[in-house]
């Protein structure tokens, strides 16, 4: 099943669409599930190119998680200039709905879970440092330096635009200097040591976009850390959006692979704790 909701944030209204999962999968012995907050990248949406996040979101569920994805202000659905908010600005927006997920009955606080993509990837991380309900992350071809990723995207000539006209044109989208400069406040690969739970990169060799070497790194980073684990899965020929059939059905199969590895280990030492 499937609902679309409206959730306030400030003067925003983020459009979302929370999926329930098979009841029959996923629950702990007290009736709780997993929840999965979908975070879309840079002019994105919570339906995703070629429909991905919407497939992605119902594979989920079928496995018996929440999932709610979502739109951020200015994009999809929701209100707002997507230019004038920035990278903050989204950081707390995903702290909003992740405050509407954690409310929901039937969740398991030690089971929620950012499924970032691009720009989106870099937001999850910042959000999990910032929030500790975040308990485990997924990245797809997460973004890594977001001003310089995002400016070689836009293109320089736009980014020069925005700061003499006070806006530049993206595909539609109106970018103005406030959120270039708030992109240059944040370094993910430097912050994500603090996010202690578990994390999984998936990454495709062909992504023109957001070099696929940006997993590599964060792998290694993750690895510095005392407690968490990191995995990674890089997936053949696939690009930014993993827009081929067989790609999307890989990134989502590995990434449901990986949550079931984590559920049998966490079963496993309830198992033995007793």
């Amino acid at each position: 099943m499937e609902r679309q909701l409206t959730i306030s944030h400030e003067q925003l209204e983020l459009t979302a669409t929370l999926h329930y999962p098979s009841f029959n999968e996923g629950r702990t012995g007290d009736g709780k599930h997993p929840v999965i907050v979908i975070c879309h990248g840079f002019v994105g949406s919570r339906i995703g190119v070629d429909r991905l996040f919407v497939k992605t979101a119902r594979a989920l569920a079928a496995e018996g998680n929440f999932v709610l994805r979502f739109d951020y202000g200015g994009c999809g659905e929701s209100n707002g200039n997507y230019g004038e908010l920035g990278f903050d600005s989204m950081v707390e927006q995903t702290r909003t709905i992740l405050d509407y997920a954690s409310d929901l009955d039937c969740i398991d606080p030690a089971r929620i879970t950012l499924l970032g993509h691009s720009l989106g990837g870099a937001v999850a991380i910042m959000t999990a440092v910032k929030d500790r309900r975040v308990k485990r992350l997924i990245l797809w071809s997460a973004v890594g330096y977001p001003f310089n990723d995002i400016v070689r995207i836009v293109g320089r000539k736009g980014y020069d635009e925005a700061h003499e006209t006070g806006q530049t044109d993206h595909l539609g989208y109106t970018l103005k200097p406030a959120f270039f400069d708030s992109l240059m406040e944040h370094q993910p690969f430097q912050e994500a040591t603090r996010f202690s739970g578990n994390v999984f990169l998936v990454h495709g060799t062909s992504d023109d976009t957001i070099p696929v070497d940006y997993s590599f790194l964060y792998q290694k980073v993750f690895w510095t850390r005392g407690e968490g684990t990191c995995e990674k899965e890089i997936i053949f020929q696939a690009n930014h959006t993993y827009s081929a059939h067989a790609h999307q059905q890989a990134a989502i199969k590995a990434t449901i692979d990986w949550l079931s590895k984590l559920e049998e280990q966490r079963q496993d030492w309830f198992n033995w704790s007793i």
